[in-house]
């Protein structure tokens, strides 16, 4: 049992894959539930890839839309939210495939990254933006936009979403060693643009505020015929 399944067992909710269980066999209102629990983590595992917050929701709402329409294929073997994050992001793929821009998470890592610092270096903020985005958590997210997709996936998953590496490893189709390896480089990326100097506000990144959260859920309800 995971630890978030224990702490929902101590508080006397449901789990997210009783809950899963229960829509499956026509309690569909209890969807709103899930989706609610796994906002956060959906959001942040697709915004990473995809870094604009309007196509982020986007790709949200379709992955939430798959999930409730195959739930059958939801075995339980591994947990709920690791199973609709995986959607989510092979959504989100094949929405960069569409817009043609697709950078691929299975390699390219160090041409990225010299690409990705190239961007950087061509739109250096100016000193009014500067001011703007003094706020640590603000400059942490640009940050990570100028990662290497590789990179900004597997520390999304890792650091932020709380995933294990086994369950990393499942999202995104590669062995535990490789997310190993993919998380040491990408801490250090990390550790060195950001130069120490926003200690460890980490998961405070792509936030998923009440109105975003409510958003989402009432397209995908609606979508769904439930309100």
């Amino acid at each position: 049992m995971t630890g978030q399944m224990t702490s929902q067992a101590a508080m006397g909710s449901p789990s997210d894959e009783e809950l899963a269980r229960r829509v499956g066999e026509g309690e569909t209102a209890l969807f709103e539930v899930l989706m609610r629990r796994c906002n956060t983590r959906v959001y942040r595992a697709v915004r990473a890839l995809l870094r604009d917050e309007d196509e982020a929701e986007d790709v949200m709402q379709q992955a939430y839309v798959l999930a409730f329409t195959h739930l059958e294929q939801f075995k339980g073997n591994a947990r709920f939210s690791t199973w609709l994050i995986r959607i989510a992001v092979n959504e989100a793929l094949q929405h960069l495939r569409k817009r043609s821009r697709l950078v691929s998470i299975d390699g390219g890592a160090d041409d990225e990254r010299e690409a990705s610092m190239k961007r950087v270096e061509r739109h250096t903020p100016d000193p009014e933006r500067q001011a703007a985005e003094r706020e640590s958590v603000r400059l942490l997210e640009a940050t990570l936009d100028t990662l290497p997709a590789t990179y900004r996936m597997v520390l999304m998953l890792r650091e932020v979403d709380g995933l294990s590496t086994a369950e990393t490893a499942e999202v995104l189709s590669v062995s535990e060693d490789v997310v190993r390896t993919r998380l040491h480089r990408a801490r250090a990326l990390l550790r060195e643009a950001l130069e120490h100097r926003l200690g460890g506000q980490l998961e405070e990144v792509f936030s998923f505020q009440a109105p975003r959260c409510d958003r989402v859920v009432a397209v995908v309800m609606s979508r769904l015929g439930m309100h």
